[in-house]
């Protein structure tokens, strides 16, 4: 397999410069097929790669960007959306040690806390909390802690579910019929009425 080209600054370009603030958490399929055509080949290698930019902060996020945050992009609603968390939950526990998340400014450090987020581990989840409470408090909290929520009360994302292909249950139901995570975001649905 042909190692490929793509520098880790040209991924920290496109996702920071180019998509923006305001692109990174809207629905497109232009911009989906926009990463899957660009850097598909570069999340294939994602771990042969990863480990030559880890060593500097941008290439830290770089990494995180490439094995969190496109897969999501590439593969919605498809299992290889997730493929990658292992290796960026790695990637990140790394970069934070060695504290590369403190020498990327907000808002592109959440990428160095955003796996903890996605992961469906409690301990993971707590970790999110504390990391955005410490170093990026505000509405990147909110989140981190109505995820953490989330899997201290199911266990699992359950707009994940069909993805994987797991059975949800009636109360996971009653979330996804709400409107999922959206539903917990604009207070539509909350756990605590899910007992």
């Amino acid at each position: 397999m042909t190692r490929t080209t793509t520098p880790p600054e040209t991924i920290t370009r496109f996702w920071l410069d180019d998509v923006g603030e305001k692109g990174w958490y809207i629905r497109s399929d232009e911009l989906d097929a926009t990463i899957r055509q660009r850097f598909m080949p570069d999340w294939e290698q994602a771990a042969s790669l990863t480990p030559d930019w880890e060593g500097t902060p941008e290439g830290a996020l770089a990494a995180l960007i490439l094995t969190d945050q496109f897969p999501r992009n590439m593969f919605r609603d498809d299992p290889r959306a997730f493929a990658t968390d292992p290796l960026a939950l790695a990637i990140a526990d790394r970069a934070i040690a060695a504290g590369h998340d403190l020498k990327i400014a907000p808002p592109a450090r959440q990428f160095f806390y955003l796996p903890f987020e996605h992961s469906e581990d409690l301990a993971d989840q707590d970790r999110a909390v504390s990391l955005f409470a410490e170093f990026m408090p505000g509405e990147n909290l909110r989140h981190a802690a109505l995820h953490r929520d989330t899997i201290r009360q199911f266990g699992r994302f359950p707009w994940r579910n069909a993805a994987l292909g797991r059975q949800s249950t009636p109360s996971e139901l009653k979330v996804l019929e709400a409107g999922g995570y959206g539903a917990l975001v604009s207070g539509k649905l909350l756990l605590d009425a899910l007992e």
